[in-house]
């Protein structure tokens, strides 16, 4: 196999002269220059690529981290990282979780050992203590929830304004019996929506109308059987996905709810599914939570910044 020193013996150069074209460095003889690139040629010699990254201390990669990649939330936080990653001339390197800590861990590892020059979390299951010490190098480490904190970057939704809104918006209409239909009860982003949940004032909260695991079509169909089934029900929910929210909406047409007369509901994203199904969402600025996280990568901007979601009103409500 052909090494750099095998090139530069045929070429008739110094090793360093070899490593300074294939590293495009300016001050190298452009007859030199052209005998190395020749040489290179002829032997069909291919940098190692793990020797550039060594020797250069940067990969030109960034690790991102995200539960899941078939959830339209989370693929615009992919799509807005990517373009800005591509811009910069980086390259993606995914880790999915599933929301198991081990495989957040796996991520954190490969930073630890330099195989990506920083991460970007889009959601997070392990606790900060769990992660102190993956922390201490100088690869950043971008956090897309609000931390609270100036010693960390973090990019983020303010998920406790936007549930506050919505309940003040359903409010307004002159609902008090509100449900909730929620991805999950733990993480930050979701501990935010719960606080402002359960402390927004005038609102009936009762545990039976919290409806958790809710992340597709279909758990909106199953959350309308559920609603049917409670002996008291909710005159409304708040949904935090779009895709629950159509599945919602699906299942009433099937079982002859109608929406809003019965039951009123609106949700979280913008996508535009909600559009098309006329249903109330807030929009989520997820692409452009992406685009941030990565300019905070690079060490662009602000430590800590915070986006806002703006309401579309249609016709669930």
């Amino acid at each position: 196999m052909t090494n750099i020193r095998k090139v530069a013996e045929k070429a008739g150069v110094s090793v360093s002269t070899v490593s300074r074209v294939l590293n495009g460095h300016p001050y190298v003889r452009e007859d030199k220059r052209r005998i190395v690139l020749e040489t290179i040629k002829a032997l069909n010699y291919t940098q190692n690529a793990n020797a550039v990254h060594l020797s250069r201390g940067k990969t030109n990669s960034i690790g991102v981290v995200l539960p899941y990649l078939n959830l339209p939330y989370y693929g615009e936080i992919l799509q807005g990282i990517a373009e800005e990653a591509l811009k910069a001339g980086y390259h993606l390197r995914l880790y999915q979780t599933n929301y198991e800590a081990h495989a957040e861990l796996d991520a954190f590892e490969a930073l630890r050992m330099k195989e990506v020059d920083g991460l970007i979390i889009a959601s997070r299951t392990n606790s900060l203590e769990e992660l102190k010490g993956f922390m201490e190098g100088d690869r950043p480490i971008v956090f897309c929830e609000n931390l609270e904190s100036d010693c960390l970057l973090s990019v983020y939704i303010d998920h406790y304004q936007a549930m506050d809104r919505a309940l003040s918006y359903l409010q307004e209409k002159g609902y008090r019996k509100i449900g909730l239909c929620i991805h999950r009860l733990t993480g930050r982003n979701s501990e935010e929506r719960m606080r402002a949940f359960r402390e927004h004032p005038g609102t009936e909260v009762r545990d039976e109308w919290i409806f958790t695991g809710c992340y597709h079509i279909e758990d909106g169909r199953r959350v309308l059987g559920e609603w049917m089934n409670l002996k008291e029900r909710p005159e409304t929910l708040v949904v935090t996905s779009d895709q629950v929210a159509a599945g919602l909406l699906s299942e009433a047409g099937r079982k002859g709810v109608s929406i809003p007369k019965d039951l009123a509901f609106l949700s979280f994203d913008n996508h535009p599914i909600s559009e098309l199904m006329g249903i109330t969402s807030f929009d989520v600025p997820s692409r452009s939570l992406g685009r941030e996280a990565f300019r905070m990568f690079l060490r662009e901007g602000r430590q800590r910044t915070v986006l806002q979601t703006t309401l579309f009103e249609r016709g669930t409500v």
